[in-house]
């Protein structure tokens, strides 16, 4: 969910869409606001609660896009892989351990005026390791915040598509003669994951906490970025939306029914140049731009808000239905200060490394801190 689209208006269109889409199913879902709303307007209620979350979508099949248009089979940086996904990690970790910290402290504050099920525990060390890392769901850690369980989804499909790469990268350095061939097998990797996650991993949610689970969605992104690049690029896309249809005509999932509409739509601005020029507000391309930082904030801001607005008007649908507005416009807010101050800088590699260190001590004290007064 980085910014990485900033200067593609019809990206920025759909992660902007998607940014709010994602705050206001969290909102509905995690309450008690919208609960309390529900009768004013319970199809846009039960709407967001029951389809808001397909927006993770766009965020999948635009980070594949992305992703491809900065690598191929034949990218240089390939042959370094380890510092690819050092400098991945780091670059998601930085604005991640400060939302993290935020949740806990707002999750503690909530926690005073309201018993909720979306308020987190204290965290242990144990917890807050897990979640530096990004293993916590592999882990089975309770998480700190609604969403996190995206980044470390997002690291995931990364690495393994890096992995997919650099396998017929470093056989292609080592035998040269073949390079052209070991490149074309890089693709066929590429698509043979997809397809693996689309007919197989994707149809169990035993794997929806690991990238084999995802990467349908992601890979879906890539092919597209990849057959627009290539001769005769209309018939590679259809036979992509091809493969596309088979598996949802053998398991239909309405997610994997956004990702292709999404991967489409992709194709279509980029094959129509409405992909640099889609004419787009100014404020929507901002907020496309701070959305990852949106998405980090939102759910402890939403917390207090909800807290409040709740525990001071616990029968007004109106001041509720107020109150999930006015948190959604704090989340927007607060994003884009989180952004310029957090997200944007250039932090030095050692000062990135102290941000998780810094949720694993700051978070461990506020536990215990927690457990003394409650004691």
């Amino acid at each position: 969910m980085r910014n990485d689209a900033a200067r593609l208006p019809a990206i920025d269109a759909l992660k902007a869409i998607a940014c709010v889409l994602i705050v206001l199913h969290h909102l509905a879902f995690y309450g008690p606001m919208a609960d309390i709303a529900r009768p004013l307007m319970p199809g846009i209620i039960d709407f967001l609660f029951d389809y808001g979350r397909m927006a993770v979508q766009v965020f999948l099949v635009v980070s594949g896009f992305l992703f491809a248009t900065r690598f191929t089979p034949a990218s240089p940086a390939l042959g370094a892989p380890l510092a690819l996904l050092f400098q991945r990690y780091t670059r998601l970790v930085v604005p991640y351990s400060a939302a993290l910290l935020l949740a806990i402290a707002c999750s503690a504050v909530a926690g005073v005026w309201m018993e909720h099920r979306s308020i987190s525990e204290p965290p242990d060390l144990g917890q807050l390791l897990a979640h530096v890392l990004l293993l916590h769901d592999l882990l089975d850690q309770d998480a700190l915040s609604a969403g996190v369980w995206y980044v470390a989804i997002d690291f995931q499909l990364f690495a393994l598509a890096v992995l997919l790469l650099w396998l017929p990268h470093r056989l292609a350095a080592r035998f040269p003669a073949r390079a052209g061939v070991l490149r074309v097998g890089a693709v066929l990797l590429v698509a043979g994951m997809t397809l693996a996650s689309l007919f197989g991993f994707n149809r169990d949610a035993w794997w929806d906490e690991t990238a084999l689970y995802f990467f349908g969605s992601f890979g879906l992104g890539i092919l597209c970025s990849w057959a627009l690049r290539l001769p005769r690029p209309a018939l590679w896309l259809g036979l992509l939306t091809l493969a596309v249809a088979a598996a949802l005509a053998v398991d239909f999932r309405e997610r994997i029914a956004v990702a292709t509409g999404v991967m489409l739509f992709l194709a279509f601005t980029a094959r129509s140049g409405l992909l640099h020029t889609l004419p787009v507000p100014a404020a929507v391309s901002r907020l496309a731009q701070i959305s990852y930082s949106v998405f980090l904030v939102h759910f402890p801001l939403s917390l207090l808000v909800n807290a409040a607005v709740s525990g001071f008007f616990p029968a007004n649908p109106v001041i509720n239905a107020l109150g999930m507005l006015l948190a959604l416009a704090l989340s927007i807010a607060a994003g884009a200060e989180f952004h310029r101050r957090v997200e944007r800088p250039a932090f030095a590699t050692r000062t990135r490394l102290l941000f998780p260190a810094g949720v694993v001590a700051g978070g461990w004290l506020a536990a215990l801190a927690a457990t003394s007064l409650g004691g």
